[in-house]
C-alpha cells in the first residue's frame, strides 16, 4: 500500500501526479510523454533515479512505463492490437536477455477483479518442454525463447507467498527473465481497466490494497523481473475524494474506516478483464515471438 498524499495507488504515474504537476521538474524524477493519435494511446515514462526520489514517491528506483487507452474496451480490434504492440515494444526495451522466460500470473482466479494474472498465463504459448524435447525443429527452425508459466495462487489457498513459490521455480529452471502480471489499484476511475503499467522494478503483490507481501523483484529472485499491471480496483475512500474534488476533501472529508477497507470495481469487470488478458498476453507473445504458435 502506498500512502502519498493519503491516496493509495500502485501506479507510479499517479504517485508522480500527487507530488506536483506532471511537467514540473523534480530532482531525481524524469517524465517523458508521447501520444499516438492513430490508437489514442498516451505513453508516459516515469524514471525514478535517486533514493530521495524513490522515498518521495514510495517507489523503487527504476523505469515505469504507463500506457493509457480510454478506447481499449470499445471492442475495436485495431485499438486492442495497438495496445498489444505498445506493450510488446515496451517489453523489448526492458528485457535484456530472453533466452528463457518465466511468466508468473499473480492473483486469485476466483475473484474477477484479481484474475488478470492467471488469465494471462492461461493464454501464453508455452515452449520450454517442446524445445527441450525436439529443439528448434518443433517451431520451423525459429529461435524462440524457452517459455514457461506458473500461477502461484494466493496465500489463503496455498499457505505460501507467491514470491516464495516463484523463487523455488526460479532456482530450479534458472530463467533469464521473469515477467509477472498482476491486477493493481488506482486512484482515478478513468484509469480502471484502461491503463497498463510496465516496470523493471518487479512488484509487491497486494500492496495497493494494503496486503504487504514479499517483493517479487531481482534482489529476491536473483534474476531480472519485469512487471505488467492493470488497475482493476479503486479504494472507496479514494473514489469519494475524487468525486468531491481535492479542495473539498482537504477541508471537509475525513474517511470512515468502513471506506478505507473497501475496494470497488466496475460492473462490467468480467468482460473487461477477459479483454485485457487477451491484449496483455498478445503483447507478451509479440515481444517473445511466440504469437504465431
Amino acid at each position: 500500500m502506498m500512502e502519498c498524499c493519503n491516496i493509495r495507488t500502485d501506479l507510479a504515474l499517479e504517485a508522480r501526479e500527487s507530488v506536483g504537476k506532471i511537467n514540473d521538474e523534480i530532482p531525481g524524477i524524469g517524465v517523458e510523454e508521447s501520444f499516438y493519435k492513430k490508437t489514442g494511446i498516451r505513453k508516459t515514462l516515469v524514471s525514478v533515479e535517486t533514493k530521495n526520489a524513490a522515498a518521495k514517491l514510495n517507489k523503487p528506483i527504476g523505469t515505469y512505463i504507463t500506457l493509457e487507452g480510454s478506447d481499449i474496451l470499445t471492442g475495436r480490434k485495431e485499438i486492442e492490437k495497438g495496445m498489444a504492440k505498445e506493450i510488446a515494444f515496451c517489453l523489448e526495451s526492458l528485457i535484456k536477455k530472453k533466452g528463457s522466460i518465466l511468466i508468473a500470473g499473480l492473483g486469485n482466479r476466483d475473484v474477477t477483479a484479481d484474475a488478470l494474472g492467471p488469465l494471462v498465463a492461461d493464454r501464453i504459448t508455452i515452449t520450454r518442454h517442446i524445445l527441450k524435447a525436439y529443439g528448434k525443429a518443433a517451431y520451423e527452425g525459429r529461435n524462440l525463447p524457452y517459455v514457461s508459466a506458473i500461477v502461484p495462487g494466493v496465500m489463503a489457498k496455498t499457505g505460501m507467498e507467491s514470491a516464495e513459490i516463484i523463487k523455488g521455480v526460479v532456482e530450479q529452471i534458472k530463467p533469464d527473465t521473469v515477467i509477472v502480471v498482476d491486477a493493481l489499484a488506482a486512484r482515478s476511475v478513468k484509469r480502471l481497466n484502461t491503463t497498463v503499467q510496465i516496470t523493471d522494478t518487479g512488484i509487491h503483490p497486494g500492496s495497493g490494497v494494503g496486503n504487504h507481501r514479499f517483493g517479487i523483484e531481482e534482489g529476491f529472485l536473483g534474476c531480472p523481473v519485469i512487471a505488467i499491471g492493470v488497475p482493476t480496483v479503486i479504494g472507496a475512500d479514494t473514489l469519494i475524494k475524487e468525486g468531491m474534488g481535492e479542495e473539498i476533501h482537504r477541508q471537509a472529508f475525513v474517511p470512515d474506516s468502513q471506506y478505507t477497507n473497501m475496494y470497488v470495481t466496475g460492473k462490467d469487470v468480467d468482460e473487461q478483464v477477459r479483454t485485457l488478458a487477451e491484449v496483455v498476453s498478445y503483447g507478451i507473445q509479440l515481444a517473445l515471438g511466440t504469437h504465431n504458435f
